[in-house]
């Protein structure tokens, strides 16, 4: 079974630049309309920045939900993706998220007067909390 039985089209292929690739992978890749999109060089941590955020991806929604299609897949891992970039803390960024700066801590009277609020995304997989306004 080839890629067209399965009925999936391919348009690009990213790898590195191992030596484990002979010269004629890429030619015959081009034939197929393949483009080949290599990593950069001497970039050691670029396979482990992306295999950390594939096993988040996996462990925190993949396996706890069922994906019947690729419309659903991609519709859901575009949500994920907000959600780990706008909302989830990094503990790498003192607990802030990429696109989000570091809240302000609170002081003691306005611990006793919270208002706080959850929004469930991905029908309930993942749970955000937030002050409400």
């Amino acid at each position: 079974m080839d890629l067209e039985d399965a009925g999936a089209t391919v348009r690009y292929l990213i790898r590195d630049r191992d030596a484990k690739y002979p010269a004629l992978f890429d030619p015959i890749l081009a034939d197929a309309g393949i483009q080949v999109v290599l990593t950069g060089f001497r970039m050691p941590r670029m396979n482990s920045v992306m295999e950390r955020w594939a096993q988040t991806c996996r462990h925190e929604f993949l396996d706890r939900t069922l994906i019947p299609n690729e419309s659903h897949l991609r519709r859901a891992l575009s949500e994920f993706e907000q959600h780990h970039n706008a909302h989830r803390p990094h503990q790498a960024m003192n607990q802030a998220a990429p696109l989000r700066a570091v809240p302000e801590p609170l002081d003691a009277g306005q611990i006793t007067r919270l208002d706080i609020r959850r929004r469930d995304r991905l029908g309930g997989v993942i749970h955000e909390y937030r002050h409400a306004a």
